[in-house]
């Protein structure tokens, strides 16, 4: 069994208004996988996501990573973990691909030729070399995504977490998308990918997890996760076109 990396404990997030957007979480995330959590808009992907790193503090429950409350660690899990949202563009804020890249290092204290190698040598790994001097703007949707990745990987993140990384995205786009998580994947990087387009990713994930209605309702191999499928969760099961679970990618359709 991998490391455990995050361990979730009893979680729950209440909003002042009583809303229980997350109800009695109890999850585990190992280091090395690639796990999908699959869920239909409004199961509360985001959120879960969003307290992984500390920006949502739950309402009861707790967070340990690598064995230690999330709190007491924070700085080492925003060092470590990298958030790629559903709106790429809303953390892109370099003035050029190049830019944007060395932005991360620059503030972790990299300077001068040892910032411009590490910023070359992500670039050439996530294709994005020949983008290098371009504005960030210019880029298609799939090639924002890879450069969120790009800024989180040259802080040395060793884990990536993904919001909807296919939202919008035309076929090429989520063909590119799909390429950067088998190779961070290859790389044995963590993925968390949060979506519900299974069809699109699912024959690269280790493990499935079904988040709905704030819960927590199934977790373990893609195969009988989807077995056990029901209609209420508002996912498809996509081996309605496909033939097996390792079929349901479009990487290399």
């Amino acid at each position: 069994m991998p490391d455990s990396l995050y361990r979730i404990e009893s979680l729950w997030k209440r909003f002042p208004n009583g809303t229980e957007a997350l109800r009695d979480i109890n999850l585990e995330l190992y280091e090395g996988q690639c796990t999908l959590i699959a869920g239909s808009n409004g199961s509360g992907k985001t959120l879960l996501m969003k307290t992984l790193v500390g920006l949502v503090e739950p309402s009861a429950g707790r967070v340990l990573y690598r064995g230690k409350p999330l709190m007491e660690v924070l700085s080492q899990v925003r060092q470590s973990v990298g958030l790629v949202f559903q709106d790429a563009d809303a953390q892109i804020i370099g003035e050029t691909v190049a830019d944007d890249v060395a932005f991360g290092p620059k503030n972790l204290g990299v300077r001068g030729k040892a910032l411009e190698i590490q910023v070359d040598e992500i670039l050439q790994r996530l294709d994005l070399s020949s983008k290098k001097h371009m504005p960030p703007r210019r880029l298609s949707g799939g090639e924002k995504r890879r450069l969120a990745v790009a800024g989180i990987l040259a802080m040395g993140c060793d884990t990536v977490i993904m919001d909807e990384p296919f939202a919008n995205l035309d076929y090429h786009g989520v063909v590119q998308v799909l390429e950067l998580i088998d190779q961070l994947k290859r790389g044995k990087k963590t993925v968390i990918v949060l979506t519900h387009e299974l069809e699109k990713v699912l024959g690269l994930a280790d493990r499935l997890v079904i988040l709905h209605d704030g819960a927590i309702w199934d977790d373990g191999e893609a195969q009988e996760v989807l077995d056990r499928l029901k209609p209420e969760y508002g996912i498809r099961d996509p081996r309605h076109h496909y033939k097996t679970v390792e079929d349901c990618t479009w990487l290399g359709k």
